[in-house]
């Protein structure tokens, strides 16, 4: 495997890189208050896409969520199939589920999960979502780099990404890109 921005070779191994891949109004939310992501797109000129998706999630190998998340995922965005296959999924929850194949239900804390999928060999680990997760890794300060996509959108309310952390984080921006109103912008942790 390749050296990469979203893990850094050490002898044989890697060591993985907690990556929070997300979208979020220009005002800072990543769900209106309903909870809704019907927003979630750009400003209308679909020639100016590009797939950033893609690009990423040939870098991970592992995506951890939470509950809200995955029933919106599984419910209303994508009911017919499991979007995250070929990924290892965790969905952090307290609720009572059957673990499959595909997806595995822990009611482990987000941070406690996290040191220990980090001494696993393998790709870069994905924090889908949602907000109390994202919260609890900062808080700890397990987040290596945060790509957010900023779209369009004043939502005015709803949950908030950054909110409550109590903490600094020093960041370097590494990239930006802009496209169909999106941008992209890339930090890595520099502290």
């Amino acid at each position: 495997m390749a050296d990469n921005v979203y893990g850094e070779r050490m002898g044989d191994s890697i060591m993985r890189k907690v990556i929070l891949f997300i979208a979020m109004s220009l005002d800072g939310y990543i769900a209106d208050s309903e909870g809704k992501v019907g927003w979630l797109g750009g400003q209308g000129n679909e020639e100016e896409m590009i797939d950033t998706y893609s690009e990423f999630v040939a870098h991970v190998d592992t995506v951890i969520m939470g509950w809200n998340t995955y029933y919106q995922v599984s419910t209303e965005l994508s009911p017919d199939e499991w979007v995250y296959d070929g990924l290892k999924s965790y969905v952090v929850t307290h609720r009572d589920n059957s673990s499959t194949e595909k997806i595995q239900f822990t009611s482990e804390e987000p941070c406690s999960l996290i040191r220990k999928l980090k001494k696993e060999y393998g790709k870069g680990i994905w924090i889908c979502g949602g907000a109390d997760i994202v919260r609890q890794l900062m808080a700890e300060d397990l987040i290596d780099m945060y790509y957010v996509s900023v779209i369009p959108m004043l939502l005015g309310n709803g949950i908030r990404l950054f909110g409550g952390s109590g903490k600094e984080i020093p960041l370097k921006l590494v990239k930006t890109q802009s496209y169909d109103g999106i941008t992209d912008l890339i930090y890595e942790h520099r502290g």
